[in-house]
């Protein structure tokens, strides 16, 4: 028997968000005027919003420009415990009818948040550009991802809600078997500063589309960003307290919404450390909690890019350079280890340094390809771990503090590493690169696997056999040949680590959503 057409058959299929090219005088003249936009609106005053009540607080997070740190982007209301309680309570409420919306009707909210995103995209990247120290390319990217997380979970969930249809289950006679997947309830949201929107966006709307409902917390250092993102889901119709949006310190409310009783999963994307301390109070049962809840964690890497001596040593240095400082290093997936073999390893390290040199560092807003590092924490974290480096390689790039009004450091690189050297095994979240030598590839693939984390990893060469070998013990998330490190696409590279670096979640790829739902049998005699 034919079965009916499906919903998610009538979308076009999914393609990735194009990035822009900036070199085209149109497309320059329209990112300079949405920063000037957005900077005109500096200082504004942002609530926290429960249940689509806006409330203004009297202490605020102060948000900074940290290219220029004389302007301040934004004063945002900072909830306390009391307003987090209020939003568990409206995320309840709003749970009990969202559940029961349409899927149709959940993936539509998403593909019309992804269209008005798309109309709007400069205007995002500005927002990133100048809260979160982005150059254009970086910010565009940015929002291009946040775009994908939109539609491809939009049709993700679809796919799902047609399961019955499309992977019906072993038939037995006499039986009506289908299977469903449920929402889980409420769920508490952290995304992470440097990808402030992308990754906002991508784990908010996985939730919501499954028919959860969240708390969301953003960074503190991008809670601007963050407000945009939620201003979009109110304009494109969600209803209120499906999402509230609630900045706060993760060590306050944080901590308490994640040992809420009613909490039902934490979705986060971070450091080790928080995540770790999140999965440890999660897993702590509270009086009158019915479930175990979830935790989905992405925590972190300290990745590498393995050479051997038959690689393209020109593309390789290129990848090593762009996948170790793009963003000024401040990725989870930053490849802030080479791990090179003898043969080649002084050449590999002589255009690195040259590469390294070539790169222009100033005001993100004029699009300098490196710009400021997060904030005074990260600033004197990361000059900290260039002065450990001083006594544990050789430096060959950098070394210290760069001009400007705000956080920027040289990007910096230091050759002759030992494998256990504290750069080579501490993730710096910083434009610092540490570069180790190997006698041969398969000690080289050692080296690289001898860390705590496990997200992304580069191998190049162009021996087969030697590919194989690398695909094979590589052991990481995310493993690319003959390219860089970074730059996961939705749906081409499905994101996500093992060990320390998460709970492989696998981001952008068709597991994903399956961590937000719960599946029911149903079996029914005829």
């Amino acid at each position: 028997m034919a079965h009916p057409r499906s919903r998610s058959a009538d979308l076009p299929a999914f393609a990735n968000e194009p990035f822009t090219d900036f070199t085209l005088p149109g497309n320059k003249a329209a990112m300079e005027g949405a920063i000037a936009a957005f900077k005109s609106k500096l200082g504004r005053h942002i609530p926290l919003t429960i249940g689509g009540r806006r409330t203004l607080t009297e202490e605020r997070i102060v948000s900074i420009n940290p290219g220029k740190t004389d302007e301040i982007v934004g004063y945002v209301a900072k909830a306390t415990r009391e307003h987090a309680e209020e939003a568990m309570s409206a995320a309840l409420e709003a749970f009990e009818s969202w559940k029961r919306v349409g899927v149709e009707e959940r993936a539509d909210l998403l593909l019309r948040a992804a269209a008005l995103m798309r109309s709007r995209k400069h205007a995002f990247s500005a927002a990133m550009v100048v809260e979160a120290g982005k150059n254009w390319s970086e910010a565009d990217a940015d929002t291009a991802e946040a775009i994908d997380f939109l539609g491809f979970y939009a049709r993700e969930m679809l796919r799902l809600s047609e399961a019955n249809a499309l992977r019906p289950l072993v038939r037995t006679p006499g039986e009506n078997n289908r299977i469903e997947y449920l929402p889980l309830g409420v769920g508490v949201v952290v995304p992470p500063w440097n990808f402030p929107l992308a990754i906002c966006a991508g784990m908010t709307a996985a939730a919501i589309v499954c028919g959860n409902t969240v708390v969301l917390k953003p960074s503190s250092l991008t809670p601007v960003v963050a407000y945009e993102f939620y201003s979009l889901l109110e304009e494109v119709g969600l209803p209120p307290g499906v999402v509230n949006f609630l900045p706060g310190s993760g060590a306050d409310i944080g901590d308490y919404l994640t040992a809420h009783p009613r909490t039902r999963f934490v979705s986060f994307t971070g450091s080790k450390e928080v995540g770790l301390r999140i999965n440890k109070l999660a897993a702590e049962t509270a009086e009158d909690q019915r479930w175990i809840k979830r935790v989905i964690a992405e925590m972190g890497g300290k990745d590498g890019v393995v050479v051997d001596e038959t690689a393209d040593l020109d593309a390789a240095a290129s990848a090593i350079v762009a996948g170790a400082f793009g963003f000024q290093g401040q990725k989870c997936s930053a490849g802030s280890r080479a791990i090179v073999v003898e043969q080649v390893y002084d050449e590999i390290v002589g255009k690195i340094a040259a590469a390294i040199g070539k790169l222009t560092i100033g005001l993100p807003e004029t699009n300098a390809q490196i710009g400021p590092v997060a904030d005074r924490r990260a600033y004197d974290k990361i000059l900290d771990y260039i002065d450990v480096g001083r006594a544990e390689g050789r430096l060959i790039a950098g070394g210290g503090k760069a001009e400007g009004n705000g956080y920027y450091i040289e990007p910096t690189a230091f050759a002759d590493v030992a494998p256990q050297a504290r750069i080579m095994q501490e993730e710096i979240f910083g434009p610092v690169l540490a570069i180790a030598k190997a006698k041969d590839y398969k000690e080289a693939i050692e080296i690289f696997n001898d860390t705590e984390y496990g997200l992304t990893g580069s191998f190049f060469s162009k021996d087969e056999d030697r590919i194989a070998y690398a695909l094979e013990e590589m052991f990481c998330g995310n493993l690319y040949v003959n390219r860089k490190c970074t730059g996961a696409l939705v749906g081409v590279h499905p994101f996500g680590g093992f060990n320390m670096s998460g709970t492989d979640s696998k981001a952008g790829g068709y597991d994903y959503l399956l961590l937000f739902a719960q599946a029911k049998l149903t079996s029914r005699r005829r």
